[in-house]
């Protein structure tokens, strides 16, 4: 029988009587503090006016007492103690002086008075004694009021100073996530996955009774985009649990300690909510190596890093708590933190296949004016590739450039164009070109559009156009066939000879090359230098990967390979590079009519596709004579 949870306040934790009781007294010594600091300041102003002294009649100076007590006009004397201060009466009514601290001036007007037979009497004020030592306690304690205040009104709660050892966690109520697993697609293995961790905590008893136990650990991985954040959503909202949702970056902070105390907090309340789950979404940022040599801020890291690790391996089995976490960068994680009974298992989320895409777009177009001619399995066919992101923002576009126009459905023409923009930018029709540099695009893309056509490892090409895009001043855009999971060496020349297409077709038809073959060059030797260290494709090397070399424990951070390795490895990237383009050129050489026409037509109507380019690129020769021709030129 599913267990039911009380259905809490959404956005926080349920309050608990502890919790409740902590609040009532931080609300109750708020209140007494704002009381009191009027008090105290009212006590300051009342001493601070007492403690001045206030003697009634005329001022007279030191001198003129004298010579008032020679004349015999003074009357009677006190001497106030503490004021510092003679009073009584004369001729004229009364009178005070001041005397100051100094003995020597006291002794001289006291002989004054005893030579004049004038009766003095010193009268004391014990109270005003108690001035100097109030006068500095109260501003203290109005001070202390005020922080008091300040402290209560910025912390949250909890019992960390002002607040920052209390956790950023959010909780969802039961049915406050709109999103199920039917508003996910394309990661079917995930869902299945996720779906038994809500059916384990849902109806723990089938699963009891085999002896099984959830996991306490799901970490998903994969590329950025790809429905991570997603799936956690749907689980929120599949689950009859309570569900918590953290970020990795909301456990850092600058100050030691605090990190480690956000963690304990975060824990602690899930351990009072169980059966829950709890998501802690790019856990890299917190989960991120440890190594030997921490020092500053990578200290508090590893703190937190470390109370992470306790406090999940503290769950006993039965306590029904489930961690969820996300990240696009598993290969930084801790090993420990990856270990079974932290994280028993690991969910990879990569990119959709064609029917995944397929179903994604779906889900994306409802409550959208799709028109009838909308082919959403073309669509899918033209975005190998494309994240659930990617896809999402595809179909967004798409609506934008119907309501821009003015149209009321969004078309399968309007699709394509989303896709265009996604992949390239949008259009810049405003950007006028001269003549010179319309024909070297125009030939530019020509000879991307020829060598990839020549070559069979080389994707289709869908569209030609010499209107600037994003950054660059045309684009040729390759339609894969379908999904390709590997990819051959051969394959990989194919498409090095294809970028370097267009700098082969400028220096063929004008005798030089321009900057605009630059990102085609950038993307060339990132190929290149893949197929020889991370795919072992090189025939110097052999079967060798070369990777950095990196010891998390030890700090230990190099190049892992000799100067003698890296040297063959520049070495055979140019090798590779030079024989491409020598296959570009000879590609365009052995198909200069077809080059030529596609060049000139390409310029008049600035776009190509469909069946007016597959025509122009239908007479270009196979690969074999191309190859031949390589060979003999060599």
């Amino acid at each position: 029988m599913a267990r039911k949870s009380k259905t809490p306040k959404a956005g926080g934790p349920t309050p608990t009587p502890d919790i409740e009781d902590k609040a009532k007294n931080r609300r109750r010594g708020l209140f007494l503090a704002i009381a009191a600091l009027p008090v105290l300041a009212l006590f300051y102003a009342t001493l601070l006016y007492w403690s001045s002294p206030h003697t009634g009649g005329t001022q007279l100076r030191i001198d003129q007492y004298i010579t008032l007590l020679r004349q015999g006009r003074i009357q009677s004397a006190t001497i106030l103690e503490t004021d510092n201060r003679i009073t009584g009466k004369y001729d004229r009514g009364n009178y005070w002086i001041t005397v100051g601290t100094r003995e020597t001036i006291f002794s001289r007007l006291t002989s004054a008075m005893e030579d004049a037979g004038v009766a003095y009497k010193v009268k004391q004020q014990p109270l005003k004694n108690l001035i100097v030592p109030a006068s500095m306690l109260l501003p203290a304690l109005i001070i202390v009021d005020g922080l008091f205040i300040l402290f209560l009104i910025m912390r949250p709660g909890g019992t960390d100073g002002m607040g920052f050892g209390k956790s950023k966690a959010k909780r969802l109520a039961v049915g406050e996530s709109k999103i199920t697993f039917a508003d996910v697609a394309g990661v079917d293995e995930a869902i299945e996955e996720l779906a038994e961790v809500r059916d384990y905590l849902g109806s723990p008893d089938k699963f009891l009774a085999m002896g099984a136990a959830v996991p306490k650990g799901i970490l998903l991985t994969g590329p950025p985009g790809c429905g991570k954040t997603l799936l956690a959503r749907a689980l929120a909202g599949e689950a009859n649990v309570p569900f918590f949702t953290i970020s990795g970056s909301d456990f850092v902070e600058i100050f030691v300690g605090v990190g480690a105390a956000r963690i304990r907090d975060f824990f602690a309340v899930a351990k009072t909510a169980a059966p829950c789950i709890v998501f802690i979404d790019e856990l890299d940022a917190v989960g991120r190596s440890r190594t030997a040599m921490a020092v500053g801020g990578q200290d508090e890291r590893e703190a937190t890093l470390n109370q992470l690790l306790v406090e999940m391996d503290g769950f006993d089995a039965g306590s029904g708590v489930v961690v969820l976490a996300a990240t696009n960068r598993p290969d930084i994680l801790d090993s420990a933190l990856l270990r079974p009974g932290r994280f028993d298992r690991r969910v990879g989320v990569d990119r959709a296949d064609v029917r995944g895409r397929e179903a994604i777009l779906k889900i994306h177009s409802r409550g959208k004016p799709m028109s009838e001619d909308v082919e959403l399995t073309g669509i899918a066919k033209r975005t190998v590739g494309f994240s659930g992101a990617d896809l999402a923002n595809v179909v967004n576009e798409a609506a934008l450039l119907a309501a821009r126009r003015g149209s009321n459905q969004v078309t399968n023409r309007l699709l394509v164009e989303a896709i265009e923009r996604v992949v390239a930018g949008p259009e810049k029709k405003s950007r006028i070109l001269s003549p010179q540099d319309r024909s070297r695009i125009a030939y530019h893309e020509a000879g991307h559009a020829v060598v990839s056509t020549a070559l069979p490892g080389c994707d289709r090409v869908g569209k030609l156009s010499i209107v600037a895009r994003g950054h660059g001043g045309g684009f040729t855009w390759m339609v894969p066939e379908g999904d390709q999971v590997t990819v051959t060496r051969s394959q990989l020349l194919d498409r090095i000879a294809s970028l370097l297409g267009g700098r082969a077709a400028e220096r063929l038809v004008t005798g030089e090359v321009s900057s605009g073959a630059t990102a085609d060059l950038e993307h060339a030797v990132s190929l290149a230098r893949r197929m020889i260290a991370d795919f072992g494709m090189s025939t110097n090397l052999g079967p060798y990967i070369v990777k950095p070399f990196t010891d998390g424990y030890q700090g230990q951070i190099g190049a892992g390979y000799s100067e003698r390795i890296a040297s063959e490895i520049d070495a055979e990237i140019q090798e590779i590079l030079g024989t491409a383009e020598d296959r570009a050129t000879a590609a365009l050489v052995a198909n200069r009519g077809a080059f030529e026409r596609l060049a000139v037509t390409l310029i008049e109507v600035e776009t190509l596709e469909d069946d007016a380019l597959d025509q122009l690129l239908l007479p270009i020769s196979s690969t074999g004579e191309l190859d031949s021709a390589v060979t003999t030129n060599a």
